[in-house]
């Protein structure tokens, strides 16, 4: 049997990380997953990426576009994408949205601070970048 602790968050508790003028977030991990909370005012853009991590993507309030594979699919209140390991994707809000990702493994880029491409300014939709 695992004596391991349980943690009890609170979002009100956790501070809001402000990303760019347009994303913020809130950040909860575990040894092997994390969830967060994002907010994105609309047209905001997180530009092509791709990471490690599996991502869940459930929309709470407003709408996502993905660009995966050349394909647009549009995420709106209420649903949930599943992004696989290495898939590159770029995301823009087509409203003010409120947001739940959950990553596994844990994205230690974000946990750093080294997630580069969040802070990139694209003028149209860029080229595939890897993490790898």
């Amino acid at each position: 049997m695992s004596h391991r602790p349980v943690r009890l968050h609170r979002w009100d508790e956790i501070a809001l990380e402000k990303v760019t003028e347009m994303i913020s977030r809130k950040i909860i991990t575990g040894e092997r997953e994390m969830v967060t909370q994002i907010y994105l005012k609309r047209g905001a853009i997180v530009p092509m990426h791709s990471h490690e991590s599996e991502q869940m993507t459930y929309v709470l309030q407003g709408g996502l576009r993905f660009l995966i594979n050349g394909e647009e699919i549009t995420v709106r209140e209420g649903e949930v994408l599943h992004i696989p390991s290495w898939v590159p994707h770029q995301a823009e809000a087509i409203d003010d949205t409120f947001e739940m990702d959950v990553f596994s493994p844990i994205r230690q880029d974000w946990l750093d601070r080294t997630d580069g491409y969040f802070h990139d300014k694209p003028t149209e939709k860029q080229e595939v970048r890897s993490d790898k």
